[in-house]
């Protein structure tokens, strides 16, 4: 029997869930390939990448779709469970595929300024523009699709370590992005007894005469950052006789907090990164990630081609 699609394993994890309770992915593997009936080369096939098994990932997609609607819940981080909106809607589950694909398009397209737009609407407007665009067009919204969703996954795997791990993480992001170069230990997490204020430091130079002190504040989404929190840092930085400032949010700043640091007119710079900007930064550089899988688009060598003489 041929691997089933993710969107075929819908309903296979919410009857799992049903049956099993809180679960992880793993836990699901070999129930659901005897559910599919799969043979053992099947479960273990890999991509021709190599990069892991297509089968449990197809069940890591699957679940990642209904993530998007209220039909499973995640109690910590890896282990999922069927709401009870989950075990209605199984008496009728013929209706959750298309319950899960308007759920995933209104994520996607639903914007801050159209909040009364329907979800029936919103998957026609999708369906239409789907079926205008090329395939190379379908297949860059389908990795700004993934990378979208791998964003989110890096923002909820912060949010469930330690304060003191941000810390740390936030300073190994800065050395990825070059800055410390190629000093022994340019980067240091301050004790938390007695960081007055500072939580990381970056040195510039051998000496340590350039350096960069970072604020981190490992915050729900939700919990906006205000002004006084950035004054705050502008007076340690003070104490510390430093201009120069990162603060780091999982969250973001409130248009207070923006507009206070736009005014300090280069007396004192501050750059403020929030989460969305956070989580793009540790996708590119490569902090933490694995490449899945590189996949090569070629077209046609015109001078290669064009060199050749046309048949009349």
């Amino acid at each position: 029997m041929p691997i089933p699609k993710h969107n075929e394993l819908r309903v296979p994890v919410l009857e799992f869930l049903k049956k099993n309770g809180v679960s992880t992915t793993k836990e699901m593997v070999i129930p659901l390939s005897e559910y599919f009936r799969l043979n053992p080369e099947e479960v273990s096939q890999m991509y021709e990448s190599g990069n892991g098994p297509i089968f449990r990932d197809r069940i890591s997609w699957a679940i990642t779709y209904l993530g998007f609607t209220d039909l499973i819940s995640k109690p910590k981080r890896g282990v999922y469970e069927i709401t009870p909106k989950g075990i209605e809607m199984l008496k009728t589950p013929e209706k959750i595929e298309e319950y899960v694909d308007v759920a995933a398009a209104a994520r996607d397209s639903l914007k801050s300024n159209s909040e009364s737009t329907t979800s029936d609407s919103i998957t026609t407007e999708i369906t239409s523009k789907s079926e205008k665009a090329t395939p190379q067009e379908k297949l860059y919204q389908s990795y700004a699709n993934i990378k979208k969703t791998t964003k989110d996954e890096i923002l909820e795997t912060i949010l469930s370590k330690t304060p003191g791990d941000f810390e740390k993480l936030v300073v190994s992001l800065l050395q990825r992005m070059g800055y410390g170069g190629e000093i022994k230990d340019s980067g240091t997490v301050t004790k938390a007894t007695n960081d007055k204020g500072i939580d990381g430091i970056i040195k510039e130079d051998i000496l340590g005469l350039g350096r960069i002190y970072i604020q981190s504040k490992r915050y729900a989404l939700d919990n906006s950052i205000g002004r006084e929190e950035i004054q705050k840092f502008v007076g340690a930085l003070a104490v510390a006789q430093s201009n120069k400032g990162v603060f780091i949010t999982t969250s973001s700043f409130k248009k207070t907090a923006i507009d206070y640091v736009n005014s300090l007119n280069g007396a004192t710079t501050i750059v403020l990164i929030d989460g969305e900007q956070l989580a793009e930064y540790i996708y590119e550089f490569e902090l933490g990630m694995q490449v899945e899988q590189v996949i090569k688009i070629k077209k046609l060598d015109s001078d290669f081609w064009d060199a050749m003489q046309d048949d009349e």
